[in-house]
């Protein structure tokens, strides 16, 4: 079959440039997967434990919560639990943000160029600032 030369050929990633719309589509199939897996990961410990008795949820809780002398903490907790529970947290704020975005266009809404670069911004700050509140809250108390 011969090509047609007067047909454009199909554009490949290096010929797009990069704009928000396409930052925030790969972010909530990133965030998606990181809420299914980490989440998931992190819940399925922690009913286990639960369900194991006392001396195991003991055990459970000495590995997320920092010992007083322990210099690698942060408000409390060990510093890899937090970096997963602050990262599971954006990731949840972020999908969240992306998921009614995705809603307003689904009714038709936000398909014009500059509202919905606003609005992939808008999201992607949204979803750091309501996780920095969110841990601040924590973290205060």
């Amino acid at each position: 079959m011969a090509r047609n030369s007067n047909r454009p050929l199909s554009p490949h990633l290096q010929i797009w440039r990069w704009g928000p719309a396409m930052l925030i589509s790969i972010l909530h199939r990133a965030t998606g997967t990181i809420l299914s897996i980490g989440g998931g990961v992190m819940l399925i410990a922690w009913l286990v434990a639960l369900a194991s008795g006392q001396d195991t949820y003991a055990q459970f809780m000495d590995c997320m919560l920092a010992d007083e002398g322990n210099a690698l903490q942060v408000g409390g907790l060990n510093i890899i639990p937090f970096i997963i529970l602050f990262g599971i947290s954006w990731a949840f704020f972020q999908h969240m943000g992306s998921g009614i975005r995705h809603l307003v266009l689904d009714i038709g809404a936000g398909y014009e160029l500059h509202t919905n670069r606003f609005w992939s911004i808008a999201v992607i700050v949204g979803a750091a600032v309501a996780t920095i509140a969110l841990w601040a809250l924590i973290l205060a108390r």
